[in-house]
């Protein structure tokens, strides 16, 4: 006979039901009325019926509670931990484990496990293509037996498939995303049709939010193996850099490690005015470079012990657009190198070279090469002249500034100094060169440099009704 919406038996396929993140049992299938409407049915003929309907509905209550710990922002291992409590209960299941595919090797390990005795913590089982293939080609659950455990697993890892008496196969687009590998049932029951299709049901969502994790944790890689790469890019654009950096230093023996120095000097500018990490290489990279067009200027001119005579002048300055033009072809991770290597020369009063620039025209990268540049000069010998004490270039710096150097950089190689006069610098700034200068002195020329910025300005305070 067939049945009536009057019956206490009707098909719930015959309605729908709307999965959300909200809590349907709570507004419409309160727990208690759940049990109800199971304990209203009769005890006699249609017993498999009751506990299918409270399988069904044990089900709708995993989903209802599955919405929010899917979208909720915790750690995946306690996600992990609610999505196979939710099988597990779906199911009848007294044993579970949540496994995660990974296709480079494949395998399946561990994200949460429940119920077993011995589970390793992971648990890892290797898969060959077959096995993939049949997870994959997978139509739902299976029920494994032992003709079918060799069909979807291999006995190569820590854990046994004989623990497992049904796998569910997690998929998305198509693809393996994970497995749910279910042990025994309170009585060792068998899973029938009513488990497995509520395990099909859950899955399909749950192997979304696998998916989502899997995307996440491959993101996360691809970034640091970016980030690892430039590291190792970086380190190997340092090596050659100071390998070009010596080169172009070798025409005469009073400037052997100018370029060298420049770049480290301008790098603990960059540091000490508080600059990123991929800025501070870039300073260093532009500080080895900037001297480059120097390979096209004549041997003799650098040995020369008197003044040069105008045309000797104007081949040495043109260092900087010879320099411009051989750095130019080159695609360097920092776009600044150019730029940097043809203005080193200029001054913020526009007294430099080749393009008469004034401050507000020049990089702060300009400025701290230029100033490492100067440093270094005043502090090397020269043909012409004895080099110059730390403490009387860094008061020749003072004196000059802001006319022709931008004072927070005179300040930013103040602060090293002072690092190494105290000792508090890891790795001296001046490793090769006496530090005459205490830093009591150099607090003072720091005042002294204070001073000359704020000098002539007045700072006036405006009160309500004047």
């Amino acid at each position: 006979m067939a049945e009536s919406a009057s019956s206490p038996w009707f098909h719930l396929r015959h309605y729908r039901i709307k999965l959300t993140n909200t809590r349907p049992r709570a507004a419409h299938f309160p727990h208690v009325t759940l049990i109800l409407l199971c304990d209203l049915a009769p005890t006699s003929s249609v017993a498999i019926q009751t506990q299918n309907l409270r399988r069904l509905l044990h089900t709708v209550e995993a989903l209802s509670e599955l919405g929010p710990a899917l979208t909720a922002e915790r750690e995946f291992s306690e996600t992990a931990r609610l999505m196979l409590s939710a099988i597990m209960e779906a199911a009848g299941a007294r044993e579970g484990v949540l496994l995660l595919f990974n296709d480079k090797p494949a395998m399946l390990t561990s994200a949460s496990a429940q119920g077993f005795a011995l589970m390793p913590d992971p648990a890892f089982i290797p898969l060959l293509p077959k096995h993939v293939h049949a997870l994959t080609a997978a139509r739902g659950p299976i029920v494994l037996n032992s003709s079918t455990y060799s069909v979807f697993l291999s006995s190569n890892g820590n854990v046994a498939p004989e623990l497992f008496k049904c796998l569910a196969p997690l998929k998305a687009g198509g693809r393996l995303a994970g497995v749910v590998a279910l042990g025994r049932r309170p009585g060792d029951a068998l899973y029938e049709d009513s488990e497995l299709d509520a395990l099909d049901l859950l899955c399909s969502y749950i192997a979304l939010a696998v998916q989502n994790h899997a995307l996440t944790q491959t993101i996360a890689q691809r970034v640091s193996e970016n980030l690892r790469l430039m590291a190792s890019l970086h380190g190997f654009y340092d090596n050659a850099l100071e390998a070009f950096a010596t080169a172009i230093d070798v025409k005469h023996v009073n400037i052997h490690g100018h370029s060298l120095r420049v770049g480290r000097y301008a790098a603990a500018i960059g540091e000490a005015m508080g600059m990123e990490s991929s800025d501070v290489a870039a300073l260093r990279s532009a500080g080895y470079l900037h001297d480059i067009g120097k390979v096209a200027v004549d041997r003799r001119l650098f040995g020369k012990p008197g003044a040069l005579d105008p045309d000797e002048v104007r081949e040495m300055a043109d260092h900087t657009t010879v320099g411009h033009q051989i750095v130019s072809s080159v695609q360097f991770p920092w776009p600044k190198i150019p730029e940097t290597v043809r203005w080193h020369h200029e001054r913020s009063d526009g007294s430099g070279y080749p393009d008469k620039l004034g401050q507000d025209d020049l990089p702060m990268a300009v400025r701290i090469v230029g100033l490492a540049d100067s440093f270094d000069a005043m502090t090397s010998a020269r043909p012409y002249r004895a080099p110059l004490t730390v403490g009387s270039a860094l008061s020749d710096l003072v004196r000059m500034a802001p006319e022709k150097y931008d004072p927070n950089v005179v300040q930013g190689l103040l602060i090293q100094v002072r690092r190494d006069a105290v000792g508090s610098n890891r790795t001296p700034l001046l490793d090769t060169m006496t530090v005459n200068i205490a830093a009591a002195d150099i607090d003072q020329l720091a005042a002294t440099l204070q001073h000359k910025v704020s000098r002539g300005k007045m700072y006036l305070t405006k009160e309500s009704g004047h």
